[in-house]
């Protein structure tokens, strides 16, 4: 697991990328119409997602495709589930407790 992903995923800008491009490979245009912000802003935010391997790009005639590449998030979520199984069983104690103090 590398820090990059982390830091490309900081970012809400990021995410929502990465969320848009969960319906398949979009051009950039397309993606920085869903922002208000440069086309050569958002660009430069695919390319931290690039550079973390979040996302491939490939040109068709003059435009860019980007495509979210799973990988990383699949590693990521492999990472995370034993905190997610902590923090699990820590809620449900706490449920347990608060519903002992209901009665």
């Amino acid at each position: 697991m590398t820090s990059d992903v982390f830091a490309a995923l900081a970012s809400p800008v990021r995410r929502e990328l990465t969320a848009l491009l969960l319906g398949g490979p979009r051009p950039v245009n397309e993606l920085a119409a869903h922002f208000a912000m440069s086309r050569p802003s958002v660009s430069e935010h695919l390319k931290v997602l690039r550079d973390a391997g979040l996302v491939s790009e490939r040109r068709n005639g003059r435009q860019r495709l980007y495509r979210l590449e799973p990988a990383p998030l699949r590693e990521l979520s492999q990472w995370l589930t034993p905190y997610e199984r902590f923090w699990r069983e820590k809620l449900a104690n706490l449920r347990d407790l608060l519903d002992e103090e209901d009665l």
